[in-house]
């Protein structure tokens, strides 16, 4: 009997837990479409803080947040500095676009596809980062190449990309772009660990011909 009584405590207690860190809406939706969710749990503070670092706060380019799911990264870029009027946050989810037009008034939170990212984005409007957390690893092929494709049309040239896995090893996407990876941090504090890149789709240029340099 007491066995019993303490293998309920434990089982509480775990519940008690998950309540406190995973929202009832992200749980909903994990259930109900675990590929498109891709994670057991929202991101962690330590996560959020490490994705937001990598923004440049006194640039005035878009910032772009994909995949916002419950928002704590969305906080993070704002607790980073990042101007409300330069953050477009597109989530997919039609739970999690309620969730952040009520805990984000202020924002520009849009319902639609990761995929289509160019319609969102106003024309001739500079875009200096994307931050995304979409499960890039486990969505198809065609598509996850369709949301590079968009990410490498944004951002030529200029701008960075910003995307965690959980893949601590290098993931399968990477070889549907021809990004260049700047910077790799691994987030061990985090459920599960996560390894956090930064990614450049600048053109590197050609050196000009010698006879080109030569004085006449």
């Amino acid at each position: 009997m007491m066995h019993r009584v303490l293998r309920l405590g434990r089982t509480r207690q775990v519940s008690d837990y998950l309540r406190k860190i995973v929202p009832g809406v992200f749980l909903q939706e994990l259930c109900s479409r675990p590929g498109a969710i891709g994670a057991i749990c929202p991101s962690s503070p330590f996560l959020a803080r490490q994705m937001a670092r990598q923004i440049d706060p006194g640039a005035d380019g878009l910032v772009i947040e994909l995949g916002a799911g419950t928002g704590a990264i969305t906080q993070a870029l704002l607790r980073r500095g990042i101007a409300p009027q330069r953050l477009l946050v597109v989530e997919h989810c039609p739970a999690f676009v309620a969730r952040l037009r009520k805990r984000y008034p202020q924002l520009n939170i849009v319902h639609g596809n990761a995929a289509d990212l160019g319609q969102f984005v106003p024309q001739g409007q500079r875009v200096d980062a994307i931050v995304s957390s979409l499960p890039l690893c486990s969505l198809p092929e065609p598509l996850a190449q369709a949301i590079l494709q968009q990410w490498q049309h944004l951002l030529h040239d200029h701008g960075i990309a910003v995307q965690f896995t959980y893949n601590l090893r290098r993931p399968k996407w990477r070889n549907f772009t021809a990004a260049r990876q700047t910077a790799s941090r691994i987030v061990w504090a985090n459920l599960p660990p996560a390894s956090v890149g930064t990614y450049s789709f600048k053109t590197e240029k050609l050196a000009a011909p010698l006879h080109e340099h030569a004085t006449p």
